[in-house]
């Protein structure tokens, strides 16, 4: 009884947005070809589940963020180690990494052509672009936001910067870099659609390009749903864990 009031909500939104879908489909506001009835994408979102197209597709393109995120991950938490170990370390490539921040990941596309080809580099470098910054941020908040006292403690046991960084600042960090990774990981899923527009032949991305040049809005829409569920999952999960690694303290009021 508690697990369907708490559900009730939800369900009730998605069920008045698909009612509303279909509403706006049956009175012919839109044209079919425009927006097709709920019937017809579930109907394509069957063939495509049979056919194995659309779980090839979502297995590409998980590949490719889970790729780019351990990258960008990796990243950001050296630049941020680096930050805490040597604290005057910032100011050489802080103003660097603030104007990147700035830059969409999009706008860098052309260069990574040129670059690095129109292969699987590209696209992960895109998704890395998209990441790295607030996972990057959340880690630099993180172990600067160390409690003082904590490190004078450090200082009686006679701890030198390594062991403070890796027995204080470390752990204490780690709710901000937990929450800092899901973030990432949503810009991830987020930029998946920029990344596999560059010449793939695979992926949700192409999914959805090559629906839209097929004239198959129903596959296009099946794309989007299937990117929003998929990302929607992964956050939930990482979420979940965030949950038990940190007994709640993570959840940065997601629910």
């Amino acid at each position: 009884m508690k697990m369907a009031k708490r559900h009730f909500p939800a369900a009730a939104g998605i069920l008045l947005f698909l009612g509303l879908w279909y509403v706006i489909s049956e009175i012919g506001i839109f044209s079919a070809y425009v927006l097709p009835p709920p019937g017809k994408v579930w109907e394509s979102f069957l063939k495509m589940c049979a056919s194995g197209e659309l779980l090839g597709d979502i297995s590409v393109s998980m590949a490719r963020v889970l790729k780019g995120f351990v990258i960008a991950f990796g990243l950001a938490f050296a630049l941020g180690m680096l930050r805490a170990v040597i604290p005057g370390s910032g100011r050489y490539f802080e103003y660097l990494v603030q104007f990147f921040r700035n830059v969409p990941p999009l706008s860098m596309i052309p260069l990574l052509i040129l670059w690095c080809g129109i292969g699987e580099t590209t696209k992960v470098a895109i998704i890395v672009l998209a990441s790295f910054f607030p996972m990057y941020l959340n880690i630099v908040k993180g172990f600067t936001g160390c409690d003082p006292k904590l490190l004078e403690v450090g200082d009686m046991f006679g701890y030198g910067q390594g062991e403070k960084f890796w027995k204080i600042v470390l752990p204490y960090a780690s709710a901000d870099i937990l929450v800092g990774m899901r973030i990432g990981l949503g810009y991830s899923w987020r930029a998946i659609i920029g990344a596999e527009m560059v010449a793939a032949s695979t992926g949700l991305g192409h999914l959805i390009l090559f629906s839209q040049q097929m004239s198959r809005t129903d596959k296009v829409i099946v794309g989007i749903f299937a990117i929003g569920i998929v990302g929607y999952a992964m956050d939930r999960i990482f979420g979940w864990a965030i949950g038990r690694l940190l007994k709640g303290y993570g959840n940065n009021g997601w629910n």
